[in-house]
């Protein structure tokens, strides 16, 4: 598997076998490049503060850190830099857009400057529609899901909730911390003779 088939696997809603050793390989490597100082490369300023926005409503802080603190928004744009293709990227960029204008249409806000609830809605109405856009008829529950702009019915919040979950259950915080698992060193090395006079009694 090459790291550029991973956006289209998410577009379809495949769950990638994060643990796997190519795929563990290619988010260790994501990963490694987050952390203080990172830089952003692809999403400016405004993206990325609706990109940890989103992350945290998706994996909030609970007795354990969330997606902020997990730094999947650095994740996100090392993924959008290095792993997505010129399409991919500009197809993520626009779903960042149509947050805006989706909340600025319902709100009269950008995603950023809405409510909590506000954005809460938002998004529950994304993953409603995800979870059901292969579906006949889309259930609406009462007047609190809004109708969604064509730009947001398409694979733009599946990509970023896989994106997002990927992100953070690979991160360090994600795997020890919340999943409870002992990071395993890269290779083994097995038994090394020891050194004149170290196995001596």
């Amino acid at each position: 598997m090459q790291r550029r088939d991973v956006l289209k696997m998410l577009a379809t809603g495949a769950v990638l076998p994060v643990f796997s050793s190519p795929m563990a390989a290619f988010f260790r490597e994501a990963q490694a490049q987050t952390g203080p100082g990172y830089k952003l490369r692809t999403l400016n300023p405004h993206q990325n503060a609706t990109v940890v926005v989103m992350t945290d409503l998706i994996i909030p802080e609970t007795d354990t850190p969330g997606a902020k603190a997990a730094r999947v928004n650095e994740f996100i744009d090392v993924i959008l830099t290095e792993w997505a293709t010129a399409e991919e990227r500009q197809n993520f960029l626009s779903g960042l857009a149509g947050m805006d204008k989706q909340s600025q249409e319902l709100f009269g806000r950008d995603f950023v400057d809405a409510s909590p609830v506000q954005q809460v809605t938002l998004l529950r109405a994304l993953d409603d529609y995800s979870a059901t856009e292969r579906a006949e008829k889309r259930e609406k529950h009462g007047n609190t899901v809004p109708e969604l702009d064509a730009q947001l019915k398409g694979s733009f919040y599946g990509i970023f909730r896989g994106i997002t979950l990927h992100g953070y259950y690979t991160s360090e915080i994600g795997f020890t911390q919340e999943l409870k698992l002992q990071i395993i060193p890269g290779a083994q090395h097995g038994c090394e003779k020891l050194g004149a006079g170290l196995g001596d009694a």
